[in-house]
């Protein structure tokens, strides 16, 4: 029996796991409250004394910094070098699927945080190789850019020597309480595994029969646990240790540093994902396809714990989002060379017939929470009004960046 929460949107079949006790209330919603009965200046001062323990006077870096042109990036950067006094090298992989704002983003952040950058970019005629067969094979067209993510810091850390990476949230204890904040639960191979790959690890791409080999995905191996022991590789998330409110860092990023957002098709916030014309766009599709809900329910969520909007707001929210058709997917076909009527069948293929019926030919509706249709987006207080939704012809690879256009720019900061 699927039991849902009385608080928040999501429900008993969420993928990463999630229960429901006595009164209604999913473990997510109990864990986040947490967030205002812990003490947190005093779990600083322990990511201080964590921190302080791998500063050194001789060597060039004290930890390494996973980024992005999205998400928790510059928080996460201001927190480490301005707040913590920690030396750090940036590392970013390049998903591919970039928006001209992620990589402004990249950019700009290079700039105003003054630190060492290195960019991992794989052959595109490789990830195109792994794109196809993820797609087909899983229904998953971003598989490259978690597993590149995730695995890359990892990478540097072990050929560097640098033992500390600083992660930023941790996404099974902000979405379903997987975890307490008190555990200080730290990023592991088999987390990654299990969670941010779904249990698709690099063995699992190639066949025997396929065009892909060992060369292909030799960039996405994790390190040996022998090297990541010698060197005390260890990956710390800033989310146990300091009261996590993307919505609230966001604002203050696009304040304090100029962070760039971009208006999404299927979610009202524009910064989480702003970096990737794919994630919040076809990857988002097939993730509700799959599971049964979209992006737009974990922001809603989010929300709502944080008692910014009504359950009842959130229901209206994901009615309009959820059914809004992805604006890229003509851009992803071209990269990818395929037939759209042929993505088409690939993605109808991927439904879970636990949550869609196929009425007539190609033709689907959705068994349980039907949308209610609804033409114009619910009233929600966000700085994304300022964003104008514009098409994108190409995925930008690589690019030096641009600033903020000076009258979007002075709209987000007077609403600020």
């Amino acid at each position: 029996m699927v039991l849902e929460c009385k608080r928040c949107l999501y429900d008993s079949n969420h993928p990463l796991g999630l229960v429901i006790d006595e009164e209604g209330v999913c473990s997510g919603c109990r864990i986040h409250e947490e967030k205002n009965s812990l003490d947190w200046s005093q779990r600083f001062k322990k990511l201080k004394k964590i921190t302080n323990s791998y500063k050194s006077k001789t060597a060039k870096y004290d930890c390494i910094v996973p980024v992005s042109g999205g998400k928790d990036s510059y928080f996460i950067i201001d927190m480490v070098k301005n707040k913590l006094g920690m030396k750090p090298l940036l590392v970013s992989y390049n998903k591919m699927f970039n928006s001209k704002e992620g990589i402004d983003n990249i950019a700009n952040l290079r700039i105003k945080f003054d630190c060492d950058f290195i960019q991992k970019n794989v052959n595109p005629s490789i990830l195109k190789k792994i794109t196809r067969k993820t797609l087909y094979k899983y229904g998953n067209p971003y598989w490259h850019c978690i597993a590149g993510e995730t695995v890359f810091p990892v990478q540097m850390a072990v050929q560097l020597k640098i033992p500390l990476i600083i992660w930023g949230a941790h996404q099974g204890l902000e979405q379903v309480g997987m975890f307490s904040h008190t555990d200080e639960v730290e990023m592991t191979r088999r987390y990654r595994q299990d969670h941010d790959l779904f249990g698709i690890e690099v063995n699992d791409i190639s066949d025997t029969y396929d065009d892909l080999d060992e060369h292909d995905l030799m960039n996405f191996l994790y390190p040996p646990f022998t090297d990541i022991e010698d060197i005390g590789v260890r990956g710390i998330y800033l989310g146990n240790y300091v009261r996590w409110d993307p919505y609230a860092q966001h604002l203050q990023m696009v304040k304090k540093f100029n962070f760039k957002g971009k208006k999404l098709s299927r979610t009202f916030d524009c910064y989480d994902y702003c970096d990737s014309l794919l994630y919040s766009d076809l990857h988002d599709l097939l993730k509700y396809f799959k599971h049964g809900y979209s992006k737009v329910t974990d922001h809603v969520c989010r929300e709502i714990r944080f008692h910014r909007i009504s359950r009842d707001q959130g229901k209206k929210i994901i009615d309009f989002y959820a059914q809004q058709q992805p604006r890229n997917i003509d851009i992803f076909c071209k990269w990818l060379d395929i037939n759209e009527k042929a993505l088409q069948l690939i993605l109808n293929n991927h439904r879970n017939k636990s949550y869609w019926k196929e009425v007539t030919q190609n033709k689907w509706i959705k068994r349980k929470r039907v949308l209610v249709p609804t033409k114009t987006p619910p009233s929600l207080k966000y700085p994304n009004v300022a964003l104008k939704a514009h098409s994108d012809n190409n995925y930008t690879t690589v690019g030096k960046g641009v600033n903020w256009p000076k009258d979007v720019s002075k709209q987000i900061r007077k609403w600020l």
